[in-house]
């Protein structure tokens, strides 16, 4: 039976979050999708990934918003592969004209030189050493980061400089730099924290298509762990009937695998994450999209997203009460959250400024 161009263009591609391309918002003109009655029952042509260098001027981002736990940041890809369909980061590559949608997890950005730009900042003599954090926007662990190696060489340049950090991925690529991890822990000055939003591995797969499996998440925190790296996990998005019975499940498996700290996020929709999130529903859960939806509008007010500081990580209402009480006293029986002394910033050592030019000592 043959569809209208409308609705195949908005059923799930294989390995791929979004099912469409929604327009950019900054753009003049929208398209729509019109059955002209040309449209064959074809098989949709598997998405490939491309990846365009970019050059920045500056690499470390700051934030003085006070919901979040860090000051400043830095992001060596633009748009993530993981294609999370959730990811609260989609409506950025609006700024470059492109999809928030299909184009967000396809047609990805690197920057190459973002360690030699995040030398140039650490060497100013006015900077003051505050943790930076890898994993705000984007994977910095994504697939293609096996092939540029962009958080490998910032991961050197910090711990040349004894500079602390905090990180968070869903990928066990961070494996690959357990040497540096271990180092940069012994030193009280590195916290990487694995994102796990299910241990169902059918939810994840339509979920977030692209990451690594939540069992070899587990895995990974575990190996992370047994290398002496100070580990936490996130419980992020918490989705209303989607995946907020796990959250006790997911924070007993980390903490068995040696998690220490543990946080949760309240989904969020900006934007056109909005209306891709409830595409996404509709072609996976139909049966219960509405109900998701009316307990999202709940925890947000009536609206499908708060922008709020304070209220838009966690949510309000009855809903979102309960899943803070019940992440609050899964965390007092686990042992997790423990005080512990900040990050050591008093070991700092500024890269020179200029890389040709020796060091007296």
């Amino acid at each position: 039976m043959t569809e209208s161009a409308d609705k195949q263009r908005s059923l799930p591609r294989k390995g791929r979050g979004a099912a469409s391309k929604p327009d950019a918002r900054y753009l003049g003109d929208t398209r729509e999708a019109f059955d002209d009655g040309w449209y064959q029952d074809t098989e949709i042509a598997p998405l490939r990934t491309t990846v365009t260098v970019e050059h920045s001027k500056t690499v470390l981002s700051r934030n003085n918003s006070p919901d979040i736990p860090f000051e400043q940041s830095v992001n060596a890809y633009r748009g993530c592969e993981h294609g999370c369909i959730y990811c609260y980061a989609r409506p950025t590559h609006a700024y470059m004209d492109l999809s928030p949608g299909l184009d967000f997890e396809s047609r990805l950005f690197v920057k190459p030189d973002a360690p030699e730009l995040l030398r140039q900042a650490l060497a100013k003599p006015g900077y003051v050493c505050k943790p930076i954090a890898l994993g705000t926007n984007t994977d910095p662990y994504q697939p293609i980061e096996r092939e540029w190696r962009v958080t490998r060489g910032i991961l050197e340049l910090l711990n040349d400089c004894r500079h602390p950090m905090t990180l968070v991925t869903k990928s066990c690529l961070v494996e690959r730099d357990i040497d540096l991890l271990a180092a940069m822990s012994e030193r009280r000055q590195i916290e990487v924290f694995v994102s796990v939003t299910t241990l169902d591995h059918g939810l994840a797969r339509s979920l977030e298509p692209r990451a690594t499996a939540p069992q070899r998440r587990i895995e990974c925190l575990r190996r992370l762990h047994e290398a002496g790296v100070t580990t936490g996990v996130m419980f992020a998005p918490v989705i209303p009937a989607i995946n907020d019975a796990e959250l006790e499940a997911v924070l007993e498996a980390a903490t068995a695998a040696g998690a220490s700290h543990a946080g949760y996020v309240m989904l969020r929709l900006p934007h056109e994450v909005k209306d891709l999130f409830r595409e996404w529903l509709d072609n996976h859960y139909p049966d219960r999209a509405r109900h998701v939806m009316s307990l999202i509008n709940d925890i947000r007010d009536g609206r499908d997203n708060d922008a709020n500081f304070g209220s838009r990580m966690r949510g309000q209402g009855v809903f979102a009460e309960l899943v803070r009480q019940r992440f609050r006293k899964t965390c007092k029986r686990l042992g997790l959250n423990q005080p512990t002394r900040e990050l050591d910033t008093s070991l700092f050592i500024p890269p020179p400024a200029d890389r040709d030019q020796m060091t007296l000592f």
